[in-house]
């Protein structure tokens, strides 16, 4: 074999542009294709690398046209495409959790036994440059005999709360700790070896759109030899604590490991009066040198080397260094991929008795109605509001797994790619109304031209084949110009000049005006622009709010003492039904905006009255935003040789703090729209029920 791998990854779904980049970093390697049932997904990734797409994995074997294929499907498919791989005489690299059991992992290996080829856990966090150096700390004895290890993932799972629910790792409680238990279990079982599991215990539970329940705290005891281990995951709203701390006689080290920050504290031979003085000198010197070492690092870069960015390289070349050796490296070996499923199966076996699931009603829907986009915050709320309302539905998603078992009787859900519009037709054949509620978010014109634009008009002519009786359609209030604080907006305003705009207001603009073109063509249409929509299911992080730096700190868009366009979610949907059944509705836009109330400021303050969280809320200057901007779109172009980079106009970051104020009579007057208008209720639906924090 040459020094050059050609590698392809099987998946393009969020992770597969961390391996794209690592791939690109790693020496004697570049990728080559793509490879997704999905083949708009596959298309898209594909052409931003300017590599081949297929949505067949034979084909692109049966093609010859690489030698390592990544594989970042959905885990419950992970052995069964691993062994096809290996079977084809391929080097495999799977991301984590590289298999459900370890009866999985052996069937894995064996194959790559035979094949004469190699297999890799994708464990990206052992290759962070921090943890290396942590390693060598506790081989080297600088910590003298390490008597206990506590593994921290504390990071919000904004899934559990806001969805899709679809996902693979929400379908069971064990999946949680199948998708994220390999991170802490590998950092944990490559410093002391395999884990003997104690205790399991499990709290902070929620419960999901259907009834079923999911903890969001994890607490597993264990052993490592003499080595005693805590690991705990955290999936509420917290602050991030992705961290291993080590106690030894001589010393302690805590590595963060999303920031690749590593401080050690050990004891000093100061006196009794300065002792305590250098041991905080000392770990405030630490922490200022891992920090200076990580800006330098990304400001160097042009933030091309992040710490997550780091781990992901880090593992790929080190497993590509293994194939060519012909000795895989140890820490992404199916022998530490052994050991890391060991201990999560018997973690599993220690759980105690799980919630029963609540039994699925029986019945055939009848739909009138579909619903496109119906699994997101605004689509749940509809289709629930639907139901309510004496509507079964139909729910377009791209799987089939959609969070209405409690309404199975009145919702099915169809898994159609949006790029087929045949299947889109199909679909709407006999609906009296369509709501498309679908987006797309791109980061170049192009892309938002293919994945938005297009599959909105392949809607549209969708609609117009299926003679339906109307189309709903989920424009956006972002389009507007909303930099002038003297100005008030209604659907008679128009969204000006959009070539200066952002990606997402221009494309949905841009949306618009061609399913209103059709309208000539016979679409029978009706346009809904919601605003800031808050309600329960929505997310905590809300980024029309702000810019958020974790669950705790938001600096807001301008000086956040403008009054905001907020809305309640079931308001949205009562207008949405209401754009149904409103015969003054059709050929009309409407701008779903709730009666004007609140700051951002406000909100952040009722979070804080209502629930007891402050949280750090700072103003910002968009005229500075708008500059720094302008300077990293130009790197971007200069440095980067990025393609479709440009920054947004000045009045495009200051509409970002939605400086204009919105009428909202419209659609009182032709809808019979009631917005909540109380002050308390709103703060009750936006706050107290939304389920923000856990």
């Amino acid at each position: 074999m040459t020094s050059d791998l050609r590698v392809a990854l099987l998946g393009a779904g969020y992770i597969a542009s961390w391996h794209a980049d690592a791939i690109k970093a790693a020496p004697g390697a570049r990728l080559v294709a793509i490879c997704d049932p999905a083949i708009d997904a596959a298309e898209a990734l594909a052409s931003s690398h300017g590599v081949a797409a297929f949505a067949d994995l034979d084909q692109m074997i049966a093609a010859g046209v690489c030698d390592v294929v990544h594989i970042l499907a959905p885990p419950d498919l992970h052995r069964d495409l691993a062994v096809r791989c290996l079977n084809a005489g391929l080097h495999v690299l799977v991301e984590k959790p590289v298999a459900l059991s370890v009866a999985e992992l052996d069937e894995m290996e064996a194959a790559a036994q035979a094949a004469g080829r190699q297999l890799g856990a994708c464990h990206n966090f052992l290759g962070l440059p921090g943890y290396e150096r942590l390693k060598r700390a506790v081989q080297a004895g600088d910590l003298g005999v390490v008597s206990s290890v506590q593994v921290n993932w504390a990071l919000p799972l904004v899934p559990l709360r806001s969805g899709p629910y679809g996902l693979w790792m929400l379908r069971q409680t064990q999946n949680l700790l199948l998708e994220l238990g390999p991170h802490p279990f590998s950092l944990a079982a490559d410093l002391f070896g395999p884990l003997e599991i104690e205790h399991v215990s499990l709290g902070q539970w929620i419960t999901l759109p259907g009834g079923e329940r999911r903890p969001q705290s994890w607490r597993i005891l264990a052993r490592a030899g003499k080595v005693d281990v805590t690991i705990a995951l955290s999936l509420v709203e917290t602050f991030d604590d992705r961290s291993v701390t080590l106690r030894g006689s001589s010393g302690m080290a805590r590595l963060d490991y999303a920031a690749d920050a590593l401080v050690v504290s050990r004891d000093n031979t100061a006196d009794l009066v300065l002792n305590p003085l250098v041991k905080e000198l000392s770990r405030a010197g630490a922490h200022l040198r891992e920090g200076l070492r990580n800006a330098l690092r990304q400001a160097a870069s042009l933030n091309q080397k992040s710490p997550y960015g780091l781990s992901f390289r880090a593992t790929v070349a080190g497993f590509y260094d293994g194939i060519r050796a012909g000795r895989p490296d140890p820490r992404f070996a199916p022998g530490s991929a052994r050991a890391v499923m060991q201990g999560i199966k018997d973690a599993l076996a220690c759980l105690p008795v799980l919630p029963p699931v609540p039994a699925r009603p029986a019945g055939t829907p009848q739909p009138r109605v579909m619903v496109i986009g119906g699994t997101g915050f605004i689509g749940r709320n509809l289709t629930r509001r639907l139901v309510q309302r004496g509507h079964d539905v139909r729910v377009l998603s791209r799987g089939r797994n959609g969070p209405f078992s409690d309404i199975a009787d009145h919702v099915e859900t169809l898994g159609v790619s949006l790029r087929d519009e045949d299947g889109l037709a199909a679909a709407m054949q006999g609906m009296d109304c369509v709501f498309n509620l679908a987006k797309s978010t791109d980061k170049s014109w192009q892309a938002a031209l293919e994945n938005d634009v297009a599959t909105t008009e392949r809607i549209g002519r969708a609609a117009i084949r299926a003679g339906i009786g109307r189309l709903v359609h989920t424009g956006t209030i972002a389009s507007y110009d909303m930099s002038d604080p003297a100005r008030t907006i209604t659907e008679a305003s128009d969204f000006g000049q959009m070539d200066s705009r952002n990606i997402y207001a221009r494309s949905k603009a841009e949306g618009e005006r061609r399913l209103v073109a059709m309208q000539t063509q016979g679409l029978r249409l009706v346009i809904a622009r919601p605003g800031i929509v808050l309600g329960d299911g929505g997310p905590l992080q809300h980024w029309g709010i702000g810019r958020w730096h974790g669950a705790g700190a938001v600096r807001l868009w301008g000086n956040g003492r403008n009054i905001l366009p907020f809305v309640l979610a079931c308001d949205v949907s009562d207008g949405l039904i209401a754009m149904m059944e409103r015969d003054e509705a059709l050929g009309e836009s409407f701008n779903l905006i709730g009666e004007p109330m609140f700051s951002g400021r406000d909100y952040f303050a009722a979070i804080y009255r209502r629930r007891g969280a402050r949280i750090r809320v700072s103003g910002s200057n968009l005229t500075a935003l708008w500059a720094a901007d302008a300077v990293k779109q130009g790197l971007k172009r200069h440095a980067l040789r990025r393609k479709g980079a440009a920054p947004a106009s000045l009045a495009d970051w200051k509409s970002r703090g939605h400086l204009s104020r919105f009428d909202n009579a419209k659609p009182k007057r032709l809808l019979g729209w009631t917005p909540e208008a109380d002050r308390d209720a709103f703060w009750r639906r936006a706050i107290d029920e939304a389920h923000l924090f856990w």
